[in-house]
């Protein structure tokens, strides 16, 4: 599968139909309802994946780990405000789980990097870990490419939280949307753009 092919499916396996799932069952089920609905896309592909390829999708669990997190501050004395933002600040969490990683020797960036190449290829996971080893740029650019996420998964975190406390119900939902598609529309431009950019120095 060509890259951009398998940035496309990420996106719409991660992000379009959990949060396709969370807008539809939200009205009925509730926020934590909704919350667990829009984890069913996720658990389904990650079944598949390791049913067929015997793969685990990295970036799958982390995005399920987030709904996980999103369900248990719902619990907790912060839930109250969360309920009155009216989002589950999953991309929040992602982001903050991006920028966390940062602290230890292989970043997040570094295992989504490895998951792919994995599923393309039976033992290139082994190959990747050796160039981690060896090649200072690359290490490099995986530690860029995961601070970049993590700053702009966070910001988008914040820009929402702002739109659905300060922005008039009427436009609220279509100021939202735009800003999480043009986030993640973003990033996974500049993520292409900047893998490009690698591979010609490299």
């Amino acid at each position: 599968m060509i890259p951009s092919a398998r940035y496309v499916l990420a996106f719409v396996v991660n992000v379009a139909l959990p949060a396709v799932t969370y807008r539809m069952t939200l009205p009925d089920w509730g926020l934590s309802g909704a919350l667990m609905a829009s984890s069913l896309p996720l658990l389904g592909w990650m079944t598949f994946d390791f049913a067929r390829f015997r793969h685990f999708d990295a970036l799958s669990a982390i995005v399920l780990a987030s709904l996980a997190m999103s369900l248990l501050l719902l619990m907790s004395p912060a839930g109250r405000w969360l309920r009155e933002s009216g989002e589950p600040l999953v991309s929040g969490f992602i982001g903050v789980l991006f920028l966390v990683s940062l602290l230890v020797s292989r970043p997040l960036v570094f295992y989504l990097g490895r998951s792919t190449l994995a599923r393309e290829h039976q033992g290139r996971e082994q190959e990747f870990d050796e160039m981690w080893m060896s090649r200072p740029g690359l290490r490099k650019s995986i530690r860029v490419m995961t601070a970049v996420w993590g700053v702009g998964l966070v910001g988008e975190c914040v820009i929402r939280v702002a739109i659905v406390r300060h922005v008039g119900d009427h436009d609220v939902d279509r100021l939202s949307t735009l800003v999480r598609y043009g986030t993640y529309a973003g990033l996974t431009a500049w993520s292409i753009l900047y893998r490009h950019a690698y591979l010609k120095r490299a």
